[in-house]
């Protein structure tokens, strides 16, 4: 990642102390948000539902007007330059509107001409987007029969058609089946290699984990935890083997043992325990050395690892909606 002169690397999203008040009730939606989002980087951005996810989002593409504070996105102010701040993004929200009776091969040319694309570039340009997410087959097709797999898919083309150098995609995936999922986690990750940023709001804890380069959890309109995937996770606590006894006699001896590798506690039942190590899966032929010489037999032995569905529930209290569905 290229640095500045100062050697830090350089911002596509900045905002200071971001808030957005409403009249009625002198409610908060957002409260004193505070982001540095590097170039280049893929931001993972979670919440539960009133949170202030998407609140954040409207901010950040001046679809609304913050009460205090300050944005910057692509080096532009979302209050005194939002046209520069709209030429600048992509932006796929799941609310978008588009007409039914069009093709997707027409949406993605007037597209093209409302960013001021030349003629030259309109039609091979919407080709090529076509292509990449999976819809060359039915550009030429209306709106209005493509699958919400397929539209979503579109829109993601429609933001890209003028190679913005950062997109927002909120909730890109949800509703889509595994193999349009996958294609969208693909351009995602090419789009990170190409040096767009990509700030991506999700539901679904493990596409943050798979392409989130760092994570930023808003809870009640603030931000109260934010770092790489593997850091938050690491904060939660350590890998921990889970142990299943033959016979649950040995668990008094299996936890003394078993503390010669790591830090052993009793599981829920009497024939099982769990093991917190230092490195996961690493650990455990030394553990099932120990075991076996002290003539302890296993039924059974697993690595869990903590998840950002953890994290979730330790910053939050809450579990994220929908973190049973892990996409394929």
């Amino acid at each position: 990642m290229a640095l500045d002169c100062l050697g830090v690397p350089p911002h596509a999203i900045v905002t200071t102390g971001l808030e957005k008040r409403y009249p009625r009730g002198g409610t908060y939606a957002v409260r004193g948000v505070d982001l540095a989002v590097e170039e280049g980087e893929v931001y993972g951005f979670l919440g539960p539902n009133g949170a202030g996810k998407s609140t954040t989002v409207r901010l950040l593409v001046t679809l609304l007007r913050p009460t205090a504070g300050t944005a910057f996105v692509a080096g532009h102010d979302v209050v005194k330059d939002p046209a520069a701040v709209r030429a600048s993004i992509g932006v796929a929200l799941q609310d978008a509107a588009i007409d039914p009776l069009m093709t997707g091969r027409e949406l993605l040319r007037l597209q093209s001409v409302l960013h001021g694309l030349g003629r030259r570039e309109v039609g091979p340009r919407s080709d090529l987007l076509l292509d990449r997410v999976g819809l060359a087959e039915a550009g030429d097709k209306r709106v209005g029969e493509y699958s919400g797999g397929m539209r979503r898919r579109l829109d993601l083309a429609m933001a890209l058609i003028h190679e913005p150098s950062v997109l927002f995609l909120d909730e890109p995936t949800t509703g889509l089946d595994p193999s349009s999922r996958l294609l969208l986690w693909n351009e995602v990750r090419r789009l990170r290699d190409q040096g767009t940023t990509v700030f991506l709001t999700t539901q679904y804890l493990e596409e943050a984990d798979q392409l989130a380069d760092r994570v930023g959890i808003i809870s009640g309109g603030s931000i109260v935890a934010e770092d790489t995937p593997e850091a938050l996770k690491a904060e939660v606590g350590r890998p921990h083997v889970h142990v299943s006894l033959a016979d649950p006699a040995d668990l008094a001896r299996a936890l003394e043992v078993a503390a010669s590798v790591g830090r052993p506690t009793p599981g829920v039942t009497l024939e099982c325990l769990d093991v917190s190590v230092e490195d996961g899966a690493r650990e455990l032929p030394a553990l099932v050395r120990v075991l076996d010489d002290a003539g302890i037999a296993v039924a059974g032995m697993s690595v869990v690892r903590p998840t950002l569905d953890d994290v979730f529930l330790q910053k939050t209290g809450e579990h994220l909606a929908d973190t049973d569905e892990v996409p394929a």
